[in-house]
């Protein structure tokens, strides 16, 4: 399950209702930023998330609109108490870290940041493996190189069935936790149990995924195959189509129709131009996926996969 705070959904620039792009998303405790554009300190102090357990960014592409508040946030979070070893790492295609580190230098004039940061560039596949989730990522089409999208997707487990377990006599324990683990045990009468004896069907876990800029839906179809949730920009209306093809953008029907044909569960709107209202956008996009949802700042969801 994931938790996802909007912290900002406006396009190019921002406007008296919308901050510019920013995103954080929450899995187990752990915060990961998606995107971080100015304003986004002041944006995550009024969501009421606060910053800690922020330790990794991921940049969709190196365009100031989704990265200008990197260096702000990292001079805040190294001038606060935070454990030793603790470090960001920010993730993204080798212009956009270039850019970044450019920033920074400017921002600090010299001195050295107070906090660990790690620069990794990333190329398609898999960025980031824990216990329960994998952070993936893969190419999108916008202007210049290095546009990515990323896939969070947390590990697939079987239940534990516990009338099962406790019709074949497994105390609770260390045994249970062996079989949950695909160990077989032994109990005291010397029977030994399986793991297929006592674990249902494969339940897949939750799948999010989030994209930034992009000029077609193309190479979004098949990352987002069935996802639980699917994060894409509307920048602009299909009245409006010529100027979004002009700006390496796509419309808000568009993203639908990707959504639509990915099988997704929800689909969430941001990137929204300030001549547009949400309204607008939502229409548009709920006449092809009804379930869109245009974001507003601040807004917050749970993705999570039915049982």
């Amino acid at each position: 399950m994931f938790e996802l705070v909007f912290l900002g959904t406006s396009a190019s620039a921002p406007s008296a209702e919308r901050n510019l792009t920013s995103t954080l998303l929450i899995h187990e405790g752990t915060r990961f930023m998606l995107d971080c554009a100015e304003g986004t300190q002041r944006q995550i102090l009024k969501s009421g998330v606060g910053f800690k357990d922020l330790r990794r960014i991921f940049l969709t592409h190196g365009h100031l609109d989704h990265i200008l508040g990197i260096g702000g946030l990292a001079s805040t979070l190294g001038q606060w108490d935070v454990p030793v070893d603790s470090k960001i790492e920010i993730y993204g295609g080798r212009w956009a870290i270039d850019r970044v580190r450019d920033l920074m230098k400017v921002v600090m004039r010299g001195k050295e940041v107070e906090i660990d940061i790690e620069f990794i560039e990333i190329k398609p596949g898999v960025l980031v493996r824990e216990k329960n989730l994998t952070v993936s990522a893969f190419n999108v089409l916008h202007r210049g190189t290095g546009n990515f999208g990323f896939v969070f997707e947390e590990k697939s487990k079987r239940p534990f069935l516990v009338e099962r377990a406790e019709a074949l006599g497994v105390p609770i324990g260390p045994e249970r936790k062996k079989l949950v683990a695909g160990e077989s045990i032994t109990l005291a009468d010397g029977r030994v149990i399986e793991p297929v004896e006592v674990l249902g069907e494969v339940v897949r876990g939750t799948k999010f995924v989030y994209v930034g800029d992009l000029a077609r839906i193309n190479e979004v179809i098949e990352p987002a195959r069935d996802a639980d949730g699917l994060v894409m920009e509307a920048t602009y209306l299909a009245q409006d189509r010529d100027i979004a093809r002009k700006h390496g953008h796509i419309t808000a029907a568009e993203a639908a129709h990707a959504a639509r044909e990915a099988n997704v569960k929800q689909l969430f709107l941001t990137h929204i131009s300030r001549r547009y209202n949400g309204n607008a956008v939502q229409q548009e996009a709920s006449a092809i996926f009804p379930n869109s949802i245009a974001c507003n700042d601040l807004d917050r969801f749970t993705v999570k996969r039915d049982k």
